[in-house]
């Protein structure tokens, strides 16, 4: 495979980043805004990402073939105000427009929340897609879910993928093999565990195929009192999720970068209940073990919240190399 490079915008603290190096690519630009985020960065990478996307000159950056960016979800979050492109942040993608303009990369990768695809019935997705037509690119979307990547977590995120020839085919990214959250345990620790006179457990436990969650029981913990619809009495009033208890022959719910103490419960085959652990939400993300975390807990709470699923990235670049950077697919000469 020949030297493909790529930038990282709105890079985190580099969960794109791994995933697209775990495909053979490199990455010669980074950039957010975020200090603490910039700060494990550089403990982890051995660069400091520039900051705002605002000031980066597109002209002076280095040749480059794969333009990635998650770029700021919260405008388009079901759990936010969903301002969209009135919020400045949701504004950013035309910094990228911009970016790709100046550079004209071969392929661009793009990745949201699931709910960008319904904000403003729909009109939000199609004005990004227009514009990246409007820029000469044929662009592909699909949503994919953590959970089918070898990843105990129902996470779904819509990808992009834009190209100037031929278009991306998303059947070509296959599932991989399931996993549970007792795969993703620490045996040892200092586990918060529930005294049982603060949780419920159901007699019958509801498991959902398709996302592998498998509901056990509930915190007693009063949330919503007024306006609840049968079925959801036990879910939080913001997250809709952190007062539920999950069992770990099964997947856990999305973990939000807004849950800052990381209240995500989980029953072990003894029947206790306990709090997951910081390093298990961040191996449940798929960062390796070594991945140095140096910011406050809640502040890494928030990272890990705003990251990605780095084993699904990964399925996607490789996919890009395969379609893209193979002999026979695209002009294989970089920058």
């Amino acid at each position: 495979m020949k030297d493909i490079k790529f930038i990282d915008l709105f890079c985190g603290i580099g969960g794109v980043r791994l995933g697209m190096e775990n495909a053979g690519f490199r990455c010669v630009f980074s950039s957010d805004i975020n200090p603490e985020c910039q700060k494990t960065y550089e403990a982890n990478f051995g660069e400091v990402p520039l900051g705002d996307i605002k000031e980066i000159d597109e002209k002076h950056l280095p040749g480059y073939d794969i333009l990635c960016a998650g770029f700021p979800c919260q405008p388009f979050s079901a759990s936010g105000k969903q301002r969209g492109f009135e919020d400045d942040r949701g504004t950013l993608f035309f910094e990228i427009c911009r970016i790709i303009k100046g550079t004209n990369p071969k392929v661009i990768f793009l990745e949201n929340v699931k709910n960008l695809i319904y904000h403003d019935g729909g009109r939000t997705l199609e004005t990004i897609i227009t514009k990246l037509y409007d820029l000469g690119y044929t662009p592909k979307w699909r949503v994919l879910n953590a959970v089918d990547f070898s990843v105990p977590q129902n996470r779904e995120r819509i990808i992009i993928i834009a190209v100037k020839d031929k278009s991306f085919d998303f059947d070509k990214v296959l599932p991989l093999q399931r996993t549970v959250l007792a795969d993703f345990l620490d045996n040892d620790g200092e586990f918060e565990f529930l005294s049982p006179d603060e949780y419920t457990l159901i007699d019958s436990p509801v498991k959902q195929k398709k996302s592998g969650l498998c509901f056990v029981g509930y915190r007693n913990k009063n949330i919503r009192k007024t306006g609840v619809r049968p079925g959801t009495e036990h879910l939080s009033r913001v997250h809709r999720q952190t007062n539920r208890i999950h069992s770990v022959d099964g997947s856990i719910p999305t973990l939000t970068s807004q849950e800052t103490s990381g209240r995500y419960f989980i029953m072990l085959p003894d029947k206790k209940v306990r709090k997951l652990t910081l390093d298990e939400c961040f191996r449940i993300m798929g960062f390796p073990n070594e991945f140095k975390r140096l910011s406050s807990v809640t502040e890494q709470y928030k990272q890990m919240g705003n990251s990605v699923c780095i084993p699904m990235i990964t399925a996607v670049a490789e996919e890009i190399n395969k379609q893209y950077f193979f002999e026979g697919n695209l002009h294989n000469d970089t920058h």
